[in-house]
């Protein structure tokens, strides 16, 4: 979301985008009202509670079974801190519609994203990729929201190559 709006202020600026379950739609009135409880349950000192309670959403069911890789998550989240995660919830709350600007977008840009995301639905992948007239969809198979912990292997795999391809296209 903060590449896209990058990409919106300073066009010029940006050589290319890799947008990895990502959404550009503005929050949901559904959503907005779920981050509203969860950070008065963060507010509370709860946060623990509600990531807990959220981790399995993250990832796919395949790795959502991964006691080692759902505690890693947890514990990778809850570092962050409260006051963080408030933050964090309110910017996405507040976020504006990015796809009026993703048409007017020329650079190159990945849009990677888990077959199996529950947060961040393939169909938002799909209209990211739609609306940009440089853009390459790849779906990542067996895979949740969280991409680069649940398949790092193939997540490098695709941005290695894209990265080289988009360098030798700067020269």
């Amino acid at each position: 979301m903060i590449a896209m709006e990058a990409a919106r202020q300073a066009p010029g600026r940006i050589a290319g985008l890799a947008l990895l379950g990502t959404n550009a739609r503005p929050e949901t009135p559904e959503m907005y009202e779920l981050r509203e409880s969860a950070i008065e349950l963060f507010e509370r000192g709860e946060a623990r509670d509600v990531i807990e309670l959220n981790a399995g959403f993250a990832f796919h069911p395949v790795q959502a079974r991964d006691a080692a890789l759902i505690r890693r998550y947890v514990d990778l989240i809850l570092d962050a801190g409260a006051a963080q995660l408030i933050r964090q919830n309110r910017a996405l709350m507040e976020r504006p519609d990015a796809r009026p600007h993703l048409s007017r977008l020329r650079c190159p840009t990945l849009v990677l994203c888990g077959d199996g995301d529950r947060l961040t639905p393939p169909e938002c992948s799909q209209e990211i990729a739609s609306l940009m007239p440089h853009a390459e969809l790849v779906w990542v198979a067996e895979c949740g929201h969280m991409l680069t912990m649940e398949k790092p292997a193939v997540v490098n795999a695709t941005l290695g190559p894209w990265l080289r391809r988009l360098a030798g296209n700067a020269g």
